[in-house]
């Protein structure tokens, strides 16, 4: 057997102060609270983290929009039926809410027969009863608009749950729906996700619909610091040679609480026969001793005599499959923590699921979306008594000798290697990044370190509480409106997000590190994402947003670095960004802008993949280079006329520094074009 190469590419550690489980008066927990303040906007987005309570500050927010903002009912929808249990009676009162959320058992459509087009008519029916709650499925929902239009819907709340399934593209029905709604204006929304991005690079919402939302923003930092048991949560992705059912026990431990998702029939993982793969994990877990008949969990012996029990969720058999899926649903799976030892899945036990003492997620396999990974991930992120460590683990198969499944391994690793960089800024403290000028100052609440703040250079602060960084940059570009402030505040991630699934920017900063400057990453690259993604703003504040996404990738790569002889790397973020920040001395935007984002992704890489897989991608990565595109020399010629304004003089093609040199090309490029297209 291979021994499996790991890549343990995230691991931090947090101080458990218990704020963010703690209640207030009213029975809210620190996100519920920070998001019952806004309770008056019409269309507010909540986002925050999975277990963060996101389903009860939704029934906080809704019951004081119908008792007190005129809003005649609320209809709660959700991606899929079994997440329709999260919004269940609850006894808010006993807590210390001035009423309780109660919906009618006939409004809860994800708990009735049938199919989602069939129960249509009982959303008509609930909007001329009584009654105010109903909760069903997105489906649900956008069928009863086709049908009634989005007229039948005036004076409703509208809340979304999962609602990074909502998309800007035409061909989403629920986006299309969410703008006609917004545009008639006489509903409230409150959109709810952890993860305010999707899979495809498409954003959420149109840029001018997203303008009229009020966020409420609670970072995973704040949430997993904030914990009473949860200490350290570590996320790698790991290669394997062979067929992945006979190097499994490499990275499966059969005394971890764990969800292993089965590899998608389609991608290169995967035997293509789903059932003899389960029976294959379970043979090597130890010895079958029959299968429970209450519960329909698999029951096998270890070698060490433990009996552990398994829930197969990939069998078809709807007889089976329903009464473990009835088992797993059942108060004892998070009462008890020996009620279940290891789940098997394939499509299930991904969003929305409940499993509070699930300590590792295996994931065999690419999955297509940034999306699907985080809220994977979030399966095992939950706090629970006796649980200080999780970890979640992306099994995929090392490149082989056929061109075709070296450039599928290349995608493969490119997207898991994605998911990493993007979770490591995910599970970041929060940064507000400020110029460094002349009179700049602290801010209250920030911890400078030792000698404090000091005003002759770029200073790094943190404050613990709210867990944020206070990084000064000399050059950096402050945003001037409104929107841009927001989009720096609060929505960085996305920004990253979009960078690191940029797949030609992954390529060439992974494996061109000789012929890719890193300024085409972190300046064409990056700035083509933000320009796409806020067409709206002008020229400035996209370059302020362009800067500080690269300062908040950057920063988070630089301050994480491995230790020398540490193989899990640096887990002290915080002492990791004042490091750096101190060893550079005067941090400045033009040294940011020249640090490879990818540049720590394949020093890891490097160390973890075999020689001959490694030389295979980058011939792969090799062949297909392209030459200079229009949209490039664009963006360089627009760097050229930054340095004209701050040298007095156009780039040099003649220039020794390769990044003015790169410039000179590009602005001769595009001259070049010009007069071709004069001259027909």
């Amino acid at each position: 057997m291979t021994h499996t190469k790991s890549i343990p590419s995230v691991s931090v550690t947090y101080a458990r102060t218990g704020a963010s489980t703690s209640s207030n008066e009213m029975g809210m927990r620190a996100m519920q609270e920070r998001a019952y303040e806004r309770r008056g906007e019409q269309y507010l987005l909540i986002k925050s983290p999975p277990a963060s309570g996101k389903s009860r500050a939704l029934m906080f927010i809704a019951l004081d929009k119908l008792e007190n903002q005129g809003v005649k009912k609320a209809l709660i929808i959700v991606p899929e039926k079994s997440i329709g249990g999260s919004f269940a009676d609850e006894p808010l009162s006993k807590f210390g809410f001035w009423t309780d959320w109660q919906v009618v058992p006939k409004w809860n459509l994800c708990n009735a027969p049938g199919e989602d087009g069939g129960k249509v008519k009982s959303v008509k029916a609930f909007l001329e009863s009584d009654d105010r709650i109903l909760v069903c499925t997105h489906a649900t929902f956008r069928f009863a608009i086709d049908k009634y239009g989005v007229e039948a819907f005036d004076d409703c709340l509208i809340a979304i749950d999962e609602f990074h399934h909502v998309s800007a593209n035409p061909d989403n029905k629920l986006g299309a729906h969410l703008g006609a709604l917004i545009a008639r204006d006489k509903v409230h929304v409150v959109a709810m996700t952890g993860s305010y991005f999707r899979g495809d690079a498409m954003p959420v919402m149109m840029p001018e619909d997203e303008a009229k939302f009020a966020s409420v923003t609670y970072t995973y930092y704040e949430q997993l610091n904030g914990y009473e048991y949860l200490k350290e949560l570590d996320i790698g992705y790991y290669f394997y040679s062979g067929s992945y059912v006979d190097e499994i026990l490499a990275v499966l431990n059969p005394a971890e609480k764990t969800i292993i998702h089965i590899p998608n029939v389609n991608s290169r993982e995967s035997t293509k026969d789903k059932i003899k793969e389960v029976e294959h994990i379970i043979d090597a877990l130890g010895e079958w001793q029959g299968r429970d008949e209450e519960t329909g969990f698999q029951l096998v012996k270890t070698p060490e005599g433990r009996v552990l029990k398994i829930a197969d969720l990939v069998d078809n058999d709807p007889t089976k499959r329903d009464k473990v899926s009835a088992a797993l649903k059942h108060f004892n799976a998070n009462a008890d923590r020996d009620h279940i030892d290891i789940i098997i899945a394939l499509g299930m036990a991904k969003e929305g699921f409940d499993w509070v003492w699930c300590e590792h997620a295996l994931t065999i396999g690419y999955r297509s979306s940034l999306t699907e990974i985080i809220q994977i991930i979030g399966r095992t992120t939950r706090d629970a008594e006796g649980k200080t460590k999780a970890r979640f683990t992306n099994l995929i198969a090392e490149p082989d000798a056929s061109e075709e499944a070296v450039a599928d391994a290349v995608n493969d690793t490119l997207k898991a290697i994605a998911a990493s960089l993007l979770m490591e800024q995910v599970l970041a403290p929060k940064f507000n990044f400020t110029p460094k000028v002349a009179g700049s100052g602290p801010q209250d609440g920030f911890d400078y370190g030792e000698g404090g703040y000091q005003p002759d250079k770029p200073n790094v602060g943190f404050n613990e509480e709210q867990g944020e960084f206070h990084i000064e940059i000399k050059g950096l570009v402050a945003p001037k409106s409104e929107e841009a402030k927001r989009i720096c505040q609060e929505d960085l991630n996305e920004v990253v997000a979009s960078f690191v699934q940029d797949k030609t920017a992954m390529e060439r900063g992974l494996f061109d590190q000789e012929g890719t400057l890193p300024e085409e990453l972190t300046q064409v690259r990056m700035g083509k994402i933000v320009k796409d993604r806020f067409p709206n703003l002008d020229a400035e504040d996209q370059e302020a947003i362009r800067q500080h996404a690269v300062a908040a990738l950057n920063i988070t790569q630089q301050a994480t670095k491995p230790l020398e002889g540490d193989e899990k790397g640096s887990t002290a973020l915080i002492d990791g960004v004042r490091a750096y920040a101190m060893d550079v001395r005067n941090l400045d935007i033009d040294l940011i802008d020249r640090i490879n984002p990818f540049g720590e992704a394949y020093a890891i890489l490097a160390k973890t993949m075999s020689e001959e897989s490694l030389k295979q991608v980058a011939i792969v990565i090799a062949g297909r280079k392209v030459s200079l595109s229009l949209d490039e020399a664009r963006e360089l010629a627009t760097r050229a006329l930054r340095f004209k304004e701050e040298r007095g003089r156009l780039p040099d093609i003649q220039a020794q520094d390769p990044w003015e040199k790169r410039m000179a090309e590009g602005v001769a490029y595009l001259a070049r074009k010009t007069a071709e297209a004069t001259n027909g």
